[in-house]
């Protein structure tokens, strides 16, 4: 259905938490939440706040008068929840706060539509799922849970009375109508199947089969909503009210997505890969705009503190923790540069994890649960926690994992990285960004290197330059010739500089960093994404030396160089 390709909601949230950390962790404090305490103007300003648009706001002030407003979000049953379900979540919040009685539609009937990809059993299994997932990330946050229901869509969908409604929206609604209300989330195709068109008919029947005063979910879902309001009174049905987050960008740079695992954290990923993850974020530094890190602090982490410091701890030479009580204190000292994106990523990480252990404890204590996602997720596996072992036991001592793949994770000694100098550099004949230059590598033949630095370095600045190249890529046709290397350059602001060893070193001389010894592959997998996990922690320091986890890259001749570029990426 649509609810799947709805980025599992873009909202805000500013939850009024509780006194100290345990009482948000593990439950409420009595009264916490009296909504009955609020008056009109302060439960519409919780509704509303942080909402990108609202569709109807005058009717809404007139329900709130009279009694509480009934509200609906809708999901599909598909791919498991992840974290991006926490800005929707923490809106979901805010409604509870204020009173309104919330359904959660988990429309196990529309992921069964999606190609047919699920069998019901399947279904079933996830409906549950989605459930228990669903309370255990509103409970990790300390909301009330009295007003809160959850609903098949199997349960009225394939009644006489809503099939027979479809047939009626079919008779009013025109083709044109129809694709163009579907067009942010539904695929278009030139040749589409029906169900695609049918989607917001059936989402918009779903406003009044639920009886609700109103929906909510993404600005991507406006044209779904304004189709509902022209069409249920067609219909004889009221108009509801709509509700939209705005979109906030993925912790990828884009949409998280639950068929590709490394680009989404899932809700019981362990604490370890949440790190890990969060440390492969695209988080550029310096830049506010489409930063999926600062997006998840903002629409998340800082509502939940609700007024207690975030703290960011940094080394003492870069001036030690530093705590913020607002976010836009946070987004204008990350702006300045004050604040470097792996210090942002391991705050982010501690507060995610202190959401996100609740729920990793109550699945793993929970074997029916455990039986239900193994079931629901057939291909994908979960290893709960080992429960504490009753008596000592002996275990033999393992051996220590080899460099390149400390911890079960590639690093940089799998990069074959080295001094290359270049001999002749030529635009490239079907692209005028990329140079093709030849790189003395010390191997006798030169490799061919495409670059995309035309438009960012002269060419005459690169002649005869050293440069550092990864000389174990996969070889990639690029507009037609084929490359064989990769120079490394920081970026920063759109400026570009290729980063540069020590004078006196030679084409060929090995490049390392200290303490991450090992035997480089031979050719890098692309498929294994070696390379982008470890460009996930190469960054300049603030003296603008390219570093691997905070250790500098070099030579024997000493430590590499940037010529200006301090907490830079490196690609």
């Amino acid at each position: 259905r649509s609810r799947k390709l709805l980025p599992p909601c873009r909202v805000h949230l500013r939850t009024k938490l509780h006194i100290n950390l345990f009482t948000r962790l593990v439950g409420m404090e009595a009264g916490a939440y009296d909504s009955s305490k609020l008056t009109v103007e302060e439960k519409k300003n919780l509704i509303v706040r942080n909402l990108e648009e609202v569709i109807g706001e005058d009717r809404l002030v007139e329900i709130l008068k009279e009694r509480s407003l009934k509200v609906y979000w809708g999901t599909a049953t598909t791919g498991r929840p992840h974290i991006a379900y926490y800005v929707c979540i923490s809106k979901i919040a805010d409604f509870l706060k204020a009173g309104c009685e919330v359904t959660v539609l988990l429309a196990d009937l529309h992921a069964y539509l999606d190609n047919q990809k699920a069998p019901w059993e399947l279904l079933n299994e996830r409906v549950n799922y989605y459930e228990f997932i669903v309370k255990s990330m509103l409970e990790s946050i300390g909301v009330p849970l009295e007003k809160l229901k959850f609903v098949r869509g199997t349960e009225y969908q394939l009644s006489r009375e809503y099939t027979l409604d479809v047939y009626r929206m079919a008779t009013a609604v025109t083709e044109h109508d129809a694709k163009k209300a579907g067009a942010e989330v539904v695929k278009q195709v030139s040749n589409p199947l029906l169900s695609g068109l049918l989607y917001p008919g059936l989402q918009a029947l779903d406003e009044e089969y639920l009886k609700v005063d109103a929906q909510f979910g993404g600005l991507d879902q406006r044209k779904i909503f304004t189709f509902a309001e022209k069409y249920l009174p067609h219909l004889g049905y009221a108009k509801r009210i709509h509700l939209m987050n705005p979109m906030v960008p993925g912790l990828t740079g884009g949409k998280m997505s639950s068929s590709e695992p490394e680009s989404k954290i899932d809700v019981l990923d362990s604490e370890e890969d949440v790190k890990r993850k969060l440390k492969k974020a695209f988080c550029e530094p310096g830049k506010v705009a489409e930063n999926g890190v600062l997006a998840f602090t903002r629409h998340v982490i800082f509502p939940i503190l609700d007024g207690r410091d975030f703290v960011v701890s940094r080394d003492a030479k870069y001036g030690g923790p530093v705590a913020y009580k607002k976010y836009v204190e946070l987004e204008e000292a990350y702006a300045r540069q004050d604040i470097y994106p792996l210090d942002l990523k391991n705050a982010v990480a501690l507060e995610l994890n202190k959401l996100l252990d609740p729920i990793r404890k109550k699945f793993d204590s929970d074997p029916n649960i455990q039986r239900t996602r193994s079931v629901g997720y057939p291909d994908e596996t979960y290893k709960p926690k080992p429960q504490a072992p009753t008596a000592p036991v002996v275990v033999e001592e393992e051996e220590e994992a080899p460099a390149a793949t400390k911890g079960g994770v590639a690093n940089i000694s799998k990069l074959n990285l080295k001094v290359g100098q270049i001999v002749s550099i030529e635009k490239h004949p079907n692209a005028d960004s990329l140079y093709i230059e030849k790189v003395d590598v010390g191997t006798g033949t030169p490799l061919t290197v495409i670059s995309g630095l035309a438009k960012h370095i002269p060419m005459d600045d690169l002649k005869d330059k050293k440069v550092v190249v990864v000389c174990n890529m996969k070889p990639v046709s690029m507009r037609g010739i084929p490359s064989e290397g990769m120079l490394l350059a920081a970026s920063l602001n759109d400026k570009i500089e290729v980063l540069s060893p020590q004078d006196d070193s030679k084409p060929g001389d090995k490049v390392y960093v200290e303490g991450y010894e090992g035997v480089p592959d031979d050719i890098l997998n692309p498929k294994k994404k070696v390379f982008e996990t470890v460009q996930a922690d190469l960054l300049t320091s603030a003296q603008c030396v390219p570093t691997y986890k905070g250790v500098s890259l070099r030579t024997a001749a000493g430590e590499l160089k940037a010529t200006t570029l301090a907490a830079a990426t490196i690609r």
